[in-house]
């Protein structure tokens, strides 16, 4: 089984930063891509930032020079750093890694259980 973890999530004011973590674990063999993804009340889920195994990163148009991602391989960690947030930042963020649980299995999506982020004016 395998679990993606998320923290670091809570209430920030406008202007303010936050770090969010995700950890996988589980039968892990292979993490061939981590992202975060975030959904606000009403509205579709939407990419945020993704990383993939060879370390090149994808960012949404609405974050890119605020937010960065990135991955530590040996933890099976993706981390998001949020800078100079602003209260349409205001989601559920959510940890998803396409990986492979053993060396015979097909790449597959797993998502965490998501971590509130808040944003006040």
């Amino acid at each position: 089984q395998v679990q993606l973890v998320e923290s670091g999530g809570g209430l920030v004011q406008a202007g303010g930063s936050l770090r969010l973590s995700c950890a996988a674990s589980g039968s892990i063999f292979s993490i061939h891509a981590m992202g975060w993804y975030r959904q606000a009340p009403g509205k579709q889920r939407e990419l945020v930032a993704t990383i993939i195994s060879g370390g090149r990163v994808n960012y949404s148009d609405s974050v890119k020079g605020r937010y960065t991602i990135s991955r530590d391989n040996a933890k099976n960690t993706v981390y998001l750093q949020m800078n100079s947030l602003k209260p349409e930042d205001t989601a559920v963020y959510y940890c998803r890694a396409a990986l492979a649980a053993t060396m015979l299995d097909s790449v597959y999506d797993y998502w965490g259980q998501g971590t509130q982020v808040t944003v006040s004016s």
